[in-house]
C-alpha cells in the first residue's frame, strides 16, 4: 500500500467530484481505489459497497468488493461477492488464485471448495 501522502492531490480531486458526482460510476470507483491503495481499507469498503449498488450486475465492481472485504478479513462476505462477480462473469481464476488482495482467502477452505468446484487450483 502506497501512503496517503504521496496521493493527497488525487484524493482531494476524487472527493470533490464524488461530492458533486456522487453517482458517477467512474468518480467513485477511481476513489474506491485510491481510499484501498492508501489503506483506507473501511473507506475503500464503502465506496464498493456503493458500486454494488449502482451496478449490480457488474462482475469487475463485485470482485473489486471482493478484495475489500478480504483485506478486512471478512473472509465468508468476500466469498459471497466473489461468487457474485463470477456469477456476472468473472473469470480471471488465474489472477483471483493469485491476487495478494484476495491473499486471505487463499486458504480459507470454502474459497478452496469453489476452486473445486469451477476446476481451479
Amino acid at each position: 500500500m502506497m501512503k496517503r501522502e504521496n496521493f493527497d492531490f488525487e484524493l482531494s480531486f476524487f472527493e470533490d467530484l464524488h461530492k458533486r458526482m456522487p453517482k458517477d460510476v467512474r468518480v467513485v470507483s477511481m476513489l474506491a481505489h485510491l481510499y484501498t491503495q492508501t489503506g483506507q481499507l473501511d473507506a475503500g469498503l464503502r465506496l464498493d459497497r456503493k458500486l454494488a449498488r449502482l451496478t449490480p450486475e457488474d462482475p469487475t465492481v463485485h470482485y473489486n468488493l471482493a478484495c475489500s472485504l478480504a483485506l478486512k478479513k471478512r473472509l465468508a462476505d468476500a466469498l459471497k461477492a466473489l461468487r457474485a462477480a463470477i456469477t456476472f462473469g468473472y473469470d480471471d481464476y488465474v489472477w483471483m488464485c493469485n491476487d495478494p488482495d484476495l491473499a486471505e482467502l487463499h486458504n480459507y477452505g470454502a474459497f478452496l471448495d469453489m476452486c473445486d468446484e469451477l476446476g481451479i487450483g
